[in-house]
């Protein structure tokens, strides 16, 4: 059995830098940190030469509350309208929303605003919310299409509506009527369409 062996010099100064960003839950129980260990020269690489000191990875302290980066994406870069929608709270079953997002239930309407104007889609979408609500539809299914970038002012940028769409969907007169709103499924348009749970 091999003998366990202690933390060289570059693990303890990790450890002391870590140890340092953390405070404590209880002020009153406040513990001295131990002595740093004397530096350790570092061995010599393969052809000789003096190996680089390594750079320790430091973690940046977690707030509660804040969402983390998902997939990746550096936390100063704006979030695209799927992945805003992501982080949002769970507000239905959480079995008959993964089957939602997986594509697995059938959209009972549709509503596809391909090519209007934002002045042009925001009535139809309300009109649209309304009457499936009061016709006891459950998950219907708006279309907006992806755009072809984001550039330019919100009213007349390709794109636009795959943007502002989440935006009215949440706001009234329409909040009251939605319970939940995903990207689609790529099998019912992906980021270009939306699934929206309406409420009973």
């Amino acid at each position: 059995m091999s003998r366990r062996r202690g933390l060289s010099g570059e693990d303890h100064d990790l450890w002391q830098r870590v140890a340092r960003s953390v405070a404590p839950l209880h002020q009153s129980r406040k513990h001295p940190l131990p002595e740093p260990a004397p530096k350790v020269k570092p061995a010599p690489g393969p052809n000789g030469l003096p190996r680089p000191p390594a750079t320790a990875f430091v973690p940046q302290p977690f707030v509660i509350g804040q969402t983390p980066a998902k997939g990746g994406i550096s936390a100063g870069m704006p979030l695209s309208p799927a992945q805003h929608l992501a982080t949002q709270a769970l507000r239905m079953d959480q079995k008959t929303h993964r089957r939602m997002t997986q594509g697995k239930l059938r959209p009972e309407a549709r509503l596809d605003l391909h090519g209007m104007t934002l002045a042009q889609a925001h009535p139809e979408l309300i009109d649209f919310i309304l009457r499936a609500r009061a016709s006891g539809l459950r998950l219907v299914l708006v279309i907006t299409g992806k755009g072809r970038g984001d550039h330019g002012p919100l009213p007349t940028r390709p794109g636009a509506l795959r943007h502002q769409v989440p935006v009215w969907l949440h706001h009234a007169p329409l909040s009251g009527a939605v319970q939940q709103v995903t990207a689609a499924h790529f099998r019912h348009g992906g980021e270009g369409a939306y699934y929206v749970y309406l409420r009973r």
